[in-house]
């Protein structure tokens, strides 16, 4: 099969285009025919072994010392299951899923195996496959941060970064739970921020942005490129403050698919997609992301389907 190799820890190029072997499921494994995956925070963090000086050493003694022991990247991915391990009852063969592969990783191939207990789901009834592609990043990262942030009781939400693949679920999930949010953005994603719900939007780039913050109940940084310190002035007494950078990897449950499977098909939840890449252009596709700029999410085409 077709799979894209992570050769070395590097810039984009080092990603190669390769036949590798087409895996085998274990008896509690999925085998899914990939249709779609796509460029996110993880995977281009692994292929440029981006953590701080101090933390390099321990990162390669843990995932690889020369290049990723694991070297097929994509933390998620849409398709189409193949064969199921004799051991797994919950699905089956035809089943349309998605699923968030963590740090096993696997989605640039044309097949991959998932493990049938793990962050696994059918797709929501009305998504396509570059949709489904989408959800599960976003969505969990989103899910498992604003709960830390109470976002059950939040009645003011401000959410930093709010155009990206986190932030623009964000905003939606901050909606859906009945908040009012304030979303810090460029102005070029203006439209589309508003477009998910967002009742106040702010220019980050423009010199002294902070001052038109208030307090919130709840403060996200969604892109984790904000001084903390900074943020935390916005954080109302007794409100929370939550960060994708710094407490620790987000949790990867099947139950948050299955609810933003449920939002997805009532409509409370869209779909935010950059831009299309075909497998075949994933070095373009990572170069991309490494520029910076994206708003949601950046999908690769791994299998054509009509």
């Amino acid at each position: 099969m077709k799979a894209v190799i992570c050769t070395a820890y590097g810039p984009p190029d080092v990603l190669q285009l390769q036949e590798v072997e087409k895996p085998v499921p274990k008896s509690d494994e999925l085998l899914i025919q990939v249709h779609t995956t796509a460029v996110h925070s993880g995977d281009r963090r692994l292929r440029s072994l981006d953590v701080p000086a101090l933390g390099k050493l321990p990162m390669r003694i843990v995932v690889g010392f020369k290049a990723p022991r694991q070297p097929i990247l994509g933390v998620v991915l849409a398709g189409e299951v193949v064969e199921t391990g004799s051991r797994v009852e919950q699905f089956k063969v035809g089943d349309r899923v998605y699923a968030l592969n963590g740090m096993r990783f696997g989605g640039y191939a044309e097949y991959a195996c998932v493990k049938a207990s793990k962050c696994v789901e059918r797709m929501p009834n009305n998504a396509s496959f570059v949709e489904a592609a989408s959800l599960p990043f976003g969505g969990t990262t989103t899910l498992h941060f604003l709960r830390k942030a109470k976002i059950e009781q939040a009645k003011t939400v401000l959410i930093y970064g709010a155009s990206g693949a986190v932030g623009s679920m964000a905003v939606q999930i901050a909606k859906y739970y009945g908040a009012h949010v304030t979303a810090v953005c460029r102005e070029r994603n203006f439209e589309l921020v508003r477009s998910l719900g967002a009742d106040v939007v702010i220019d980050y780039t423009i010199d002294g942005y902070d001052e038109k913050l208030t307090t919130y109940d709840a403060v996200f940084d969604a892109a984790g490129k904000i001084d903390k310190r900074m943020a935390r002035k916005h954080v109302a007494e007794h409100g929370k403050f939550s960060s994708v950078a710094g407490q620790g990897p987000a949790s990867e449950r099947k139950e948050d698919l299955v609810f933003l499977n449920e939002l997805f098909e009532a409509g409370r939840l869209k779909a935010v997609i950059d831009s299309i890449y075909p497998l075949e252009d994933i070095v373009a596709a990572h170069r991309y992301v490494d520029a910076g700029g994206k708003a949601g999410n950046v999908i690769v085409t791994v299998t054509q389907t009509n």
